[in-house]
């Protein structure tokens, strides 16, 4: 069920909604447990016996949780909980979403002939699997207390605003919430308005962008124009980045409703001057897990020599590649990051370079090729198209079907330049005091909100990047 679809916003929510705060207001415990069925619902929504590895994650969890609590003053058997976790929830990760991978390319290294079974993806695997492993450490870390309650786990793992996409929310971010948290009217507006801005973010612009992006990208080699190569990349370097951070938005306004405060999971990555500070700014919630659950115990950047530092880097993109995807294209895009952020630390670019401009030029344009990696299916298939980039398949600069879909969507690609800005920031400050803008904010919002849901209903094309994930 996507947050961007009728049957959940005229339906599922207002049920939820209704639920938790006229027949439940004020019943804290049923809250929560009426948030955790009502999050079951939802997970169950496209393929129901996928909330059967979700209860298993849970349960798993929960008893983890309470084993590394009670054994926490003995550094040997809490250790060995922890391992132990780690092995459950990786190996759930591995078997539904890199066996296949596996499998299969040990048939073709070693000319053997495994049987590849047809095992599907659990939508959100990944981000709720994270998020159980983050209970279980902030347990252990004193980072959070233990829950005895088997619910309030599953709440936490399950909780359907950010279950499928994200952002990962740590353990030590709510766990006061679970129980304390305060549901008030400044709250509820903020999380009306969070969501309403996300869903425009999605349906009017990614999903527009969707549809040059898919077909640049279907385009034989042979019929790929220069423009038309560009015009599709940059087309999904729109795309990815509104349709994830719409959705983040969405689940941070959908928490808030409830009284939940996630973390922000974006701060404008585009306006970056290198690449360090892009992954700062993009998918802080995974950057941010990787590093404390990761590269922090392996020693961070406070080692004794630069080739430590190196190998601490190479574990934490080679880790961010596969979490991605089952597919070499990830691997590689993941290790590509991990060479040019290499470069960064050791050289300071940082520190020594003071040419904005550059830098920005330099930034962006390894973000839109690693797009092209992230987006294609196989390394030949990325190779193929960035020689179209460059007009090195022997295929023509300028082409009808570029100058089509540059016309078609013009304005989509000039709303997608602003929105990637912190122009809207800027907007408020600067009109902070003007009182008019009160009223009007409102009416702007309203109207946003008809004519996205407008695009809903008339059916546009309405595909989720981080679905796979």
């Amino acid at each position: 069920m996507l947050f961007s679809s009728t049957i959940f916003i005229f339906l599922f929510f207002p049920i939820v909604l209704f639920g938790y705060y006229i027949v439940l207001r004020k019943k804290r415990k049923a809250q929560n447990v009426f948030l955790f069925l009502s999050s079951l619902f939802f997970y169950a929504w496209g393929e129901p016996w996928f909330v059967f590895v979700m209860i298993f994650s849970v349960m798993a969890n929960w008893i983890f949780g309470l084993l590394v609590d009670r054994h926490r003053d003995d550094k040997t058997k809490s250790r060995l909980v922890i391992v132990s976790m780690l092995i459950v929830n990786l190996s759930i990760i591995f078997v539904f979403k890199y066996l296949v991978f596996t499998l299969t390319n040990i048939n073709g290294l070693l000319h053997s002939n495994f049987n590849i079974p047809n095992i599907l993806l659990p939508i959100g695997i990944s981000f709720f699997t994270f998020q159980a492993i983050s209970y279980v450490i902030d347990v252990y870390r004193k980072d959070g207390e233990v829950q005895k309650n088997p619910l309030n786990v599953g709440l936490y793992i399950s909780f359907f605003p950010q279950l499928i996409a994200g952002p990962i929310v740590r353990y030590q971010t709510i766990a006061d919430q679970l129980n304390n948290r305060k549901e008030t009217f400044s709250d509820f507006s903020q999380g009306v308005y969070r969501f309403i801005i996300g869903l425009g973010k999605k349906v009017m612009i990614a999903n527009t962008m969707a549809v040059v992006a898919d077909k640049a990208f279907a385009m034989p080699t042979g019929e790929l124009s220069v423009s038309m190569a560009w015009l599709g990349v940059l087309a999904y370097t729109f795309q990815i980045y509104f349709d994830f951070s719409g959705y983040s938005d969405m689940a941070i306004g959908l928490g808030r409703m409830f009284g939940f405060h996630f973390l922000e999971n974006f701060d404008y990555p585009y306006i970056s001057k290198s690449i360090s500070e892009f992954w700062r700014r993009w998918h802080i919630s995974l950057g941010t897990w990787f590093r404390d659950y990761v590269y922090f115990p392996l020693g961070g950047s406070r080692v004794d020599s630069k080739w430590r530092l190196v190998f601490n880097l190479f574990i934490v993109w080679s880790l961010t590649g596969m979490w991605h995807g089952a597919n070499w294209t990830f691997i590689v895009w993941g290790l590509m990051f991990f060479v040019f952020i290499s470069l960064e630390k050791l050289i300071g670019f940082d520190n020594k370079f003071n040419i904005t401009p550059v830098k920005h030029v330099y930034t962006m344009a390894i973000i839109i090729f690693g797009w092209v990696l992230f987006r294609s299916d196989t390394i030949g298939q990325a190779g193929e198209y960035m020689r179209s980039m460059f007009g090195l398949n022997s295929n023509v600069v300028f082409d009808d079907t570029a100058w089509l879909y540059f016309m078609e969507n013009k304005y989509f690609y000039l709303f997608a330049v602003l929105f990637s800005v912190p122009l809207s920031k800027w907007f408020a400050k600067k009109f902070e005091d003007i009182k008019i803008i009160q009223y009007v904010s409102p009416v702007i919002l309203f109207l946003l909100f008809l004519v996205s849901v407008s695009y809903i209903v008339k059916g546009t094309y309405n595909p989720f990047i981080y679905f796979n994930f």
